[in-house]
């Protein structure tokens, strides 16, 4: 491996692999049948201080770096990317957005008993017209006196039903485009705050996705995050750490998919010799080996740049846009490796490859990943 772990890091990575193998894994398979969303789990997870991990431990914490986060994430979505998603969104996307745009009472209140572990966030952009242009957003919030009345409808909302608190954007002055999109922290249980349908997903089945409707929602000044007019830059904050986590996510899936299928080579035996005999499949195996590796060190080379404070966002858009797309061919190779069995639901390589299909839709598409990169690689005096 190019990249040198410390000391530290291999010591959480092979606490949560332990962890993972052990108890995610467990009833991983079972609850994508069911949709069970996975309480206890997290329960424990946030014991393990997995629910924080980038948070300073005053605001509870584990003030772990970057490269430390993914490669615990990776280790979770290796058993169970429904279980890894959620944790996912509560790092990189809700408690990294309170922790840097919050107010001290915010934290107190809010980023401490998410970062902990006690409460589950959810982050709402994401509308029915609007999923990678978020200027064309219809969630209006209009001020009223010392309070702000919400109306509106979120879609495609990770946690949406389990959450204990909500972060929303919603545009506070139209006029101003990008500029006039503000965010606030709804606390669930506030009045006029409904969680709308659930979606019946392809995969990551036992994380909730759903519908959540504003209908003249009050809240007050106190929990706007930020300033107003920063909801954008908010988004698009959390949505670069996101991307190092998505990326972390499709490399776990991925070697997932690739330990199931060099097993299966092993063991499975035509014209009279194990398949991983055969050339073909040995040449499978080494492209998947490479193109893991190579997700990995762009991955590991996001997070550092994000670890040592420098700009990421082009190196995250990277590393998503080829982690997501590396999973895409990993699974389906696995399948192939398979062959009939492959298709059927008595190996796990068939719920990867569904877990894995929207990888390289949510936060931020392909397509999306290839704008951000260009964009930046052209006002960027840095060599590409």
């Amino acid at each position: 491996m190019l990249f040198k772990l410390t000391d530290e890091q291999v010591m959480i990575q092979n606490m949560v692999r332990e962890f993972s193998r052990k108890v995610i894994a467990a009833t991983a398979a079972e609850r994508d049948k069911t949709k069970e969303f996975p309480a206890d789990n997290f329960k424990q997870m946030g014991e393990l201080g997995l629910m924080g991990m980038m948070i300073p431990e005053e605001y509870g914490g584990e003030a772990a770096d970057t490269v430390s986060y993914v490669l615990a994430l990776s280790e979770i979505a290796y058993s169970c990317a429904s279980t890894s998603v959620v944790m996912s969104v509560q790092n990189s996307i809700v408690c990294e957005s309170l922790n840097n745009f919050g107010t001290e009472e915010q934290k107190q209140e809010y980023l401490v008993p998410l970062a902990n572990g006690e409460w589950i966030g959810a982050f709402a952009l994401t509308e029915p017209d609007a999923g990678s242009d978020p200027v064309s957003q219809d969630t209006l919030a209009v001020k009223e006196g010392d309070e702000w009345v919400i109306n509106g409808t979120k879609r495609f909302i990770t946690t949406g039903e389990h959450s204990k608190v909500v972060l929303v954007t919603a545009k506070t002055d139209p006029s101003k485009g990008h500029k006039g999109i503000s965010c606030f922290i709804v606390p669930k249980g506030t009045p006029g705050l409904i969680v709308g349908h659930m979606e019946d997903k392809m995969g990551l089945r036992a994380s909730d996705t759903t519908d959540l409707i504003f209908e003249l929602l009050l809240v007050s000044d106190s929990l706007m995050l930020g300033k107003e007019g920063d909801g954008f830059k908010i988004a698009m904050s959390g949505l670069d750490s996101g991307r190092i986590g998505l990326a972390a996510q499709s490399y776990g899936v991925a070697m997932a998919a690739f330990d199931a299928a060099v097993k299966y080579a092993k063991k499975r035996k035509q014209f009279g010799v194990a398949i991983s005999k055969h050339q073909g499949i040995r040449f499978q195996i080494a492209d998947m080996a490479t193109q893991i590796e190579a997700a990995k060190q762009l991955i590991f080379s996001a997070a550092s740049l994000k670890d040592r404070k420098e700009n990421f966002t082009r190196e995250a858009s990277i590393a998503k846009l080829f982690a997501s797309e590396m999973v895409q061919e990993v699974t389906a190779r696995a399948i192939q490796m398979h062959g009939g069995y492959g298709f059927t639901k008595d190996y796990p390589v068939e719920r990867f490859y569904r877990d894995a299909r929207v990888f390289t839709i949510y936060e931020g598409t392909s397509e999306i990943q290839r704008i951000v990169i260009s964009n930046q690689i052209l006002k960027d005096k840095r060599k590409p």
